[in-house]
């Protein structure tokens, strides 16, 4: 997906959110009854190492700013999947429960200080109905592809593609067939990540999508290339009980891992690891160098979205946000850091 397209499709999936799209609902009440205005209140990190304001650089990046969110609005929270327009401003996000957010990041300079005109609304299957009412939540990943979004549900090992261009966030999700490998993934441990390649790169069409920890009898992590001109399976090498939560294709072509890991012995960790995209064929062990590897004594929480995009200034700059699990003790993080070197 170009950056000009990723742009068009987020603006246009701001645009259509006042709007009852024919088809969707039989009244326009009903239809803007589901679109929530979410007041989201934003409180800087002002160092991503409590201990030392003066840390900036941790493996490859190196920090530019992070915020804290909260909202009094039920449903905000649980944030599994995040995308970007080619500016790093307007945003699509999903939660875990099936909902859509919507907005722009706001700047103070290079820092970011807060959202603004963020939107949601439930994600809809091909009747117009709630796509929970399926039973299907766990909506982790999320990749773009001009006006195609796509939606990995984790727990139901299902991918679904909405078309943006009929309706924004409003349109009808469609099931997309999926290789039967995917369905044998774990429970709860199922699709995680979602990266659709764009014209110009190896894979170019490909959807890659990438387990949690379905594991091979090897104990690599499942992935899967669906489409594209090499459909098939791969593995990811699976190192130091992390596993998978996300990943982005950078521009210059090289795909991040975003990883984490919980362990009553060793602790919370979040990595990042750089795969070159070249790498990603079938029957292949991926695996490359981790960039970024912090523990619980960082501005760090449950990181579960990643997204890429490169400032005016020719800067490669990386947006995590965090899953908080809806719970009292986790906190809804967006961080941005700078890929130092590109």
């Amino acid at each position: 997906m170009t950056d000009i397209t990723r742009r068009r499709f987020l603006e246009s999936a701001a645009a259509v959110l006042p709007v009852c799209v024919a088809g969707l609902d039989a009244s326009p009440a009903a239809a803007q009854a589901s679109i929530a205005s979410v007041a989201v209140k934003a409180r800087p990190i002002e160092s991503f190492d409590p201990r030392d304001p003066t840390h900036l650089r941790y493996g490859a990046l190196e920090f530019r700013s992070g915020l804290i969110l909260t909202s009094s609005f039920r449903g905000f929270g649980g944030l599994s999947g995040l995308r970007l327009d080619k500016k790093g401003e307007q945003f699509i996000a999903i939660s875990d429960k099936g909902n859509w957010f919507t907005g722009r990041i706001a700047y103070r300079g290079k820092r970011m200080a807060g959202l603004a005109d963020v939107k949601s609304a439930p994600m809809l299957d091909s009747d117009g109905k709630k796509i929970t009412a399926r039973g299907w939540f766990d909506s982790e990943s999320l990749a773009l592809d001009g006006s195609m979004a796509y939606v990995g549900f984790e727990r139901v090992n299902q991918i679904v593609r909405f078309d943006f261009g009929k309706g924004g966030i409003r349109s009808r999700g469609e099931v997309v067939p999926v290789p039967p490998g995917i369905a044998k993934l774990p429970f709860n441990k199922g699709l995680e990540a979602l990266v659709f390649v764009p014209k110009g790169q190896p894979l170019a069409g490909s959807l890659i999508a990438i387990s949690e920890r379905g594991l091979d009898p090897s104990g690599n992590i499942l992935c899967f290339l669906i489409g594209g001109p090499s459909p098939g399976q791969f593995t990811a090498r699976r190192t130091g009980n992390f596993d998978i939560s996300d990943a982005v294709l950078l521009p210059s072509g090289d795909l991040l891992l975003l990883e984490r890991k919980f362990s009553l012995l060793e602790g919370v960790g979040i990595r990042i690891r750089r795969i070159p995209i070249k790498s990603v064929v079938p029957d292949a062990v991926i695996d490359g160098p981790t960039i970024f590897e912090v523990d619980l004594g960082y501005e760090v929480d449950n990181m579960e979205g990643i997204d890429a995009h490169v400032t005016e200034d020719g800067e490669t700059v990386l947006t995590m946000v965090s899953d908080d699990n809806f719970s009292m003790i986790q906190r809804t993080l967006l961080l941005q850091f700078t890929l130092v070197g590109e």
